[in-house]
């Protein structure tokens, strides 16, 4: 095992190929490759923000000031994520190697755009040998009190203390999308986190909303989020409890809803756990189907990436079967154009979300 400084620039030859990466003495990818042709620098660096800036044009509207600027490897800058906050940039790292390029990426980003202030988010491990991550202010203003718009709907974000770094970025257009099928409904929102479906839900007419999330903090934060955008939240029933103990009390107590919302955390942190993983999918998913009325609707989502999609219909095949019911998948899709999937890095495309229809068995 070569002795070498973590984050330090390393060409690897493998037969005919060669390339050139970051040293990494934590993680298990010993080399994070950047390039083929050249040792990236500060204006290579540049060049890649600058090109992920430019392909997220799209998105730039009056309607939605939030989205992700940089992402790892499809963009070109791998264990390095870009989070855009109205102005406020969240920088995530996803290996010790890749903090040699946060000056550098921080650079581009203010010659790029009108940043107002950075935060840093970084994984490290503590003293029981668990990864946790730390927040730091990077640098400018402090993202305190900030308030994004996403497709015209506004949301209270924490870029110093919430999960992920803010908002879940990811569901953008699921949300959108979901939106046109809640009209006159009784939703339930599982792992809601601060409600953003469930403020997609109440745009779309909804009629009753429950959210459902084990952190203490998430009722607050939906109503809160509610009020924002104007909805009362006086109808809406919102839960802090474990989503898994909330659905089975539901079928005790044959509880049912006309659309159920499951967007859970990753099941599994790599491969070895991934049927564990989808076992968990499978129960599940087979008690939602347990709590919907006949006709309802099921959206439910997997960001888990060692479960493809192939492998993700199957735990709803069976999680259908197990629950005695037809499920028909209405619509499929991912994440977004600033997810972009790499086609050398297929791992780039985890997050599945389906909509179905439940119907009783023939």
């Amino acid at each position: 095992m070569p002795r070498l400084r973590n984050g330090t620039w390393v060409t690897v030859v493998s037969g005919g190929y060669e390339g050139i990466g970051l040293w990494d003495e934590d993680s298990a990818i010993a080399v994070r490759v950047f390039a083929t042709r050249e040792q990236p620098d500060d204006r290579w660096i540049a060049q890649r923000v600058r090109e992920a800036w430019e392909l997220r044009a799209p998105l730039r509207t009056e309607q939605t000031t939030a989205y992700r600027w940089v992402y790892g490897e499809s963009d070109g800058l791998p264990g390095i994520v870009v989070d855009w906050y109205d102005g406020f940039a969240a920088i995530s790292l996803y290996a010790s190697s890749v903090a040699t390029l946060v000056e550098p990426v921080l650079a581009a980003l203010r010659d790029i755009a009108p940043l107002r202030g950075a935060v840093l988010r970084r994984t490290s491990d503590d003293e029981s040998d668990t990864k946790t991550r730390v927040v730091e202010h990077l640098w400018g203003q402090r993202p305190d009190a900030l308030t994004v718009l996403e497709n015209g709907l506004r949301f209270h974000v924490n870029l110093l203390e919430g999960q992920k770094t803010g908002l879940f970025l990811d569901h953008r257009d699921n949300r959108r999308y979901l939106e046109q099928w809640c009209r006159d409904k009784r939703v339930l929102d599982c792992f809601a986190y601060t409600g953003a479906f469930a403020l997609y839900a109440a745009r779309g007419g909804a009629r009753e909303i429950t959210t459902v999330d084990i952190a203490p903090a998430s009722p607050t934060e939906v109503e809160r989020n509610l009020q924002l955008n104007g909805f009362d939240p006086a109808p809406h029933h919102l839960v802090a409890q474990d989503s898994f103990a909330w659905l089975e009390q539901c079928v005790r107590e044959k509880t049912r809803y006309d659309l159920i919302i499951l967007d859970p955390p990753s099941m599994a942190r790599d491969k070895s756990s991934r049927y564990a993983a989808a076992r968990a999918y499978i129960r599940l998913n087979r008690l939602a189907l347990q709590c919907l009325e006949p006709g309802g609707l099921l959206a439910t989502a997997s960001c888990t990436s060692q479960v493809s999609p192939a492998m993700f219909r199957e735990a709803l095949g069976e999680a259908a079967a197990q629950a005695r019911v037809r499920l028909a998948i209405l619509h499929e899709a991912g994440h977004a154009l600033d997810h972009p999937v790499a086609a050398h890095f297929p791992e780039s495309r985890y997050l599945k979300f389906i909509l179905a229809r439940m119907r009783p068995a023939l």
